[in-house]
């Protein structure tokens, strides 16, 4: 699990690199405990941090919301340990949730409804 973990690399940003390239955006934030990347969880519409696992084969990746520090590891499907990662360790907390502020549509509920199914 070495190479899935490197505490010394920052962030990527505060919100998901490819939902900022796109003007999209997130539900939750997830960071790679590999590289940094921050990505969009599975329950926003873009899926970028399982999306980044799958191009990368970076495991590990952790919670980038204000109060929480789990990790996850994609290849077992499961919940792990993990190290105090570089700073900042959560997006800003005056952030909106979904977010980011201003790009977040009316009819956010209705969409993830809709993908759902």
């Amino acid at each position: 699990m070495n190479d899935a973990i490197d505490p010394t690399v920052a962030p990527s940003g505060t919100g998901c690199v490819e939902c900022d390239a796109e003007g999209g955006w997130w539900v939750h934030l997830r960071r790679c405990a590999a590289c940094g990347h921050i990505g969009c969880c599975d329950d926003s519409p873009q899926r970028h941090a399982s999306a980044h696992w799958r191009l990368t084969g970076h495991p590990i990746i952790r919670s980038f919301e204000p109060g929480e520090d789990w990790f996850w590891d994609y290849d077992t499907d499961a919940y792990t340990e993990g190290p105090a990662l570089a700073p900042p360790s959560s997006r800003p907390a005056d952030e909106t949730v979904p977010g980011p502020r201003g790009r977040v549509p009316a009819d956010w509920r209705a969409q993830l409804q809709a993908r759902r199914g």
